[in-house]
């Protein structure tokens, strides 16, 4: 089976881009896909590598049965632009870091993660981090928007594929 890879990009990956991977995997779980998806995160910069996402992220998250607990900062790599199918931009300075780094064969890889909302009508995540509770409940109201739309795209790439 041919599997379908997505990750999100934040700035330090603690925050916006591990709220989704925590969100997007426990819609494909539920939705019986998680042998054919891989959810992944990373950040541009490398301030938080191997640290745990941050704890307002994982407590907002929590109250909406999201387990982020797990999940550890990384840098995106090199090697993220071939081995993903979507690179998801949580903003479009992130767009701009990836786009720079990214070989010419993958730029069409590389979106806002919002351009999959159904109802959102930001084309970016704010960041949370500096902000108070209503910033984290911001956030996971978008990222919950994005992957219920991206889950849809996610099933039509997979029945394209035949899988």
């Amino acid at each position: 089976m041919n599997k379908y890879s997505v990750v999100f990009v934040c700035t330090g990956n603690i925050c916006r881009s591990p709220t989704a991977d925590g969100v997007l995997l426990k819609m494909v779980e539920e939705a019986g896909l998680a042998a054919s998806v891989v959810v992944d995160s990373a950040g541009t910069q490398d301030y938080h590598v191997g640290e745990a996402p941050d704890r307002r992220a994982q407590a907002h998250a929590k109250k909406r049965g999201y387990d982020l607990s797990g999940l550890r900062a990384r840098q995106v790599e090199l090697s993220d632009f071939s081995r993903f199918d979507l690179i998801l931009a949580m903003d479009t300075s992130h767009m701009r870091v990836l786009e720079r780094h990214c070989p010419p064969e993958h730029q069409a890889k590389i979106k806002l993660f919002l351009d999959f909302a159904n109802q959102a009508h930001e084309r970016e995540v704010p960041d949370p981090y500096y902000g108070g509770d209503a910033g984290f409940e911001h956030v996971l109201d978008l990222v919950e928007d994005g992957c219920a739309g991206l889950l849809t795209h996610v099933r039509n790439e997979l029945a394209r594929r035949g899988d």
